[in-house]
C-alpha cells in the first residue's frame, strides 16, 4: 500500500517542482536585462495584463515586460520543450542514444530556406524569413524520407540519410553565402544559424507554444508504442503496434516541431541530445513519465540559457546556440562517462 502511495505522489511532486521552477525561471528571465526589474514588479505586470488586476506599474516597465521579455521567455520555453520531446522520440524510434532532432537534416534545410530569402531575395516581400526556413525544413525532411525509404527504411538508413541531407543543405547554404552575400548579410546569416531569440514577439509565441503543446499531447498518446520501440520493431509489432504507420507519423510530428522551432529561433543544438538523457536519471525510461519530465527540463534549460546569453558578456547578447553548446557538450560528456561506469 505504501509503495502505491509513493508511486502516485512522486510523479506529482516532480511535476509540481519542475512547473514551479519553470515559472520562477520565466519570471527571472523577464526581470533580467539592460533595465533591471524587480520580480514582484514582473509578477504584477503579468497579472495586470493577463487578468486585469489593478496594479500600478510604470508604463516603461510594463512595456518592456509584456512586449519584449515575456514573449522571448515563452518562446524559449516552448522551443526547449519541443526540441527535448523530439530527442526523446528519435532516440526511441531509431534506438540510438545519439539521435537528436537535427539528425534528419531539418535544421540544415531550414538554414538553406532562410538564406534563400535573406541573401537571394527569393519570395522577398511575400515570404518572411521564418516561412522560408519552415519551407526549407519541410523540403529537407521530404528528401531525407525519400532517401531513407529507397535505402530500406531501417533506423540506421534513416540516420545515414539524415547525415547525407545535412551535408547537402549545409553545402548549399555555404555556397549561397559565399557567392552572393555581402559582409552584412553573411554576419546576419551566421548569427541566425547559431540561434537567436532577439527578434521574437507574440506572434511567434502563438505559433511555438501550440506546436509544442500539441506535439506533447500527440507524443504522450503514443507512450506505449514508444516503450515497445525501445525493444525493437519486431517486439513492437508482436505487441500489436502498427510499426510503419506509427514511425512515419511520429517522425512527421518530430519534423514539424523541429521545423517550427528552427524557423523561429534558428539552429540550436544539444537540447534534443542532452535533455532526454538527463531526464532519464529522474524519470526512468518509461515514456509516460519521461516525456513530460523531458519537456519541462528542456523548457527550463532553454530559458536559463537565454538568461546566460544576455548577462555573460556586458552590453552584448550571445547567440543562444553558443550557450547551449557550451553547457551541453560538457553535460553530454558527463552523461557518457556515467553511462560507461554504470555499464
Amino acid at each position: 500500500m505504501s509503495a502505491r502511495r509513493s508511486a502516485w505522489w512522486l510523479p506529482l511532486a516532480v511535476t509540481v517542482f519542475f512547473l514551479a521552477l519553470l515559472g520562477f525561471m520565466i519570471s527571472l528571465a523577464v526581470s533580467i536585462g539592460e533595465i533591471s526589474i524587480p520580480l514582484d514588479t514582473t509578477v504584477k505586470a503579468i497579472m495586470k495584463r493577463a487578468f486585469g488586476m489593478p496594479f500600478e506599474i510604470s508604463r516603461i516597465h510594463e512595456g518592456v515586460i509584456w512586449d519584449y521579455r515575456l514573449s522571448r521567455a515563452l518562446v524559449a520555453a516552448s522551443a526547449g520543450a519541443a526540441l527535448a520531446l523530439c530527442g526523446v522520440i528519435l532516440q526511441a524510434l531509431l534506438r540510438n542514444p545519439l539521435a537528436e532532432p537535427f539528425v534528419l537534416g531539418i535544421s540544415a534545410g531550414a538554414s538553406t530556406g532562410a538564406v534563400c530569402i535573406m541573401v537571394l531575395g527569393i519570395g522577398y516581400g511575400v515570404l518572411t524569413l521564418s516561412t522560408g526556413a519552415f519551407l526549407g525544413a519541410v523540403v529537407a525532411f521530404l528528401l531525407v524520407s525519400l532517401l531513407a525509404a529507397g535505402a530500406g527504411g531501417s533506423s540506421d538508413r534513416i540516420i545515414l540519410a539524415g547525415v547525407a541531407g545535412s551535408q547537402l543543405f549545409n553545402a548549399l547554404t555555404s555556397y549561397i553565402v559565399t557567392t552572393s552575400a555581402n559582409a552584412e548579410q553573411a554576419r546576419g546569416v551566421m548569427f541566425w544559424l547559431l540561434g537567436s531569440l532577439s527578434g521574437v514577439r507574440w506572434p511567434d509565441v502563438y505559433l511555438a507554444a501550440p506546436v509544442a503543446l500539441l506535439g506533447f499531447v500527440f507524443c504522450a498518446a503514443h507512450a506505449r508504442a514508444l516503450d515497445a520501440f525501445m525493444f525493437g520493431t519486431d517486439t513492437a509489432a508482436g505487441l500489436g503496434i502498427p510499426v510503419r504507420r506509427v514511425r512515419i507519423t511520429l517522425l512527421g510530428v518530430t519534423a514539424l516541431m523541429t521545423a517550427t522551432v528552427v524557423s523561429i529561433v534558428g539552429c540550436i543544438g544539444f537540447v534534443g541530445l542532452v535533455i532526454p538523457h538527463a531526464a532519464r536519471f529522474i524519470a526512468g525510461s518509461g515514456h509516460q513519465r519521461l516525456l513530460p519530465v523531458s519537456a519541462m527540463i528542456g523548457a527550463i534549460f532553454m530559458v536559463a540559457a537565454d538568461i546566460v546569453s544576455r548577462i555573460i558578456i556586458p552590453q552584448q547578447i550571445l547567440p543562444i546556440g553558443v550557450v547551449t553548446a557550451l553547457f551541453g557538450a560538457p553535460a553530454f560528456a558527463f552523461i557518457l562517462y556515467r553511462a560507461r561506469r554504470a555499464a
